[in-house]
């Protein structure tokens, strides 16, 4: 038991911190971006019409931002970390949450590091680019994982041709797997976290 209680605990510990599965709610993240992100965003279609925000121009539009490489929008002055990001290969992304597939040359916005940079943008940028002195333009920082999730959620309705790589969806199906895999540990470890917490 106690063999099969480490070897699971590794495995679960081997995954990536944002490959957790999270539902992100698209009706909420409109409300979050109208609350939080209209201020320093846009969202502006190719004719230039506002869908989103009050022609906020502090941040780049987030018209397509999901599926797009980081510091990619024209004649939008980014930090050097952003660009610096959007130019790396996506294994070459050391937090591990860059979408990865054949069809991805460079990084790309997909779900796991687009909610990671928005909960902490300069420390995303210093782990991913191993740079302390990385800093991001975006000081503000979305405090609830749930919340990031839902303004992925949102945006993603922006990028409708976007599709994460195999290996993502091998990794989505891999959490799943996880998942499965924790509440059978739950349940055949239950009784022993309950005399250990009294």
């Amino acid at each position: 038991m106690k063999l099969f209680t480490a070897l699971a605990t590794s495995t679960l510990l081997a995954a990536p911190a944002f490959a957790q599965e999270m539902n992100g709610d698209a009706a909420n993240g409109e409300s979050e971006f109208a609350r939080q992100c209209v201020s320093c965003h846009v969202i502006a279609d190719e004719s230039g019409e506002v869908i989103a925000g009050r022609n906020g121009r502090i941040g780049p539009n987030l018209h397509g931002v999901v599926g797009r490489a980081p510091g990619a929008v024209e004649d939008f002055r980014y930090s050097d970390a952003i660009v610096a990001y959007g130019e790396l290969a996506p294994e070459e992304d050391l937090t591990g949450t860059a979408p990865t597939g054949e069809q991805f040359e460079t990084v790309v916005w997909g779900p796991e590091n687009t909610m990671a940079y928005l909960q902490d943008p300069t420390a995303f940028l210093r782990e991913a680019l191993d740079d302390r002195r990385a800093r991001s333009k975006m000081a503000y920082k979305v405090r609830d994982e749930q919340v990031a999730a839902d303004l992925y959620a949102y945006l993603a309705t922006f990028s409708p041709d976007f599709e994460m790589g195999d290996e993502m969806a091998e990794g989505d199906a891999a959490m799943g797997d996880m998942d499965e895999m924790d509440h059978s540990m739950d349940d055949m470890t239950g009784e022993t976290e309950t005399e250990t917490a009294n």
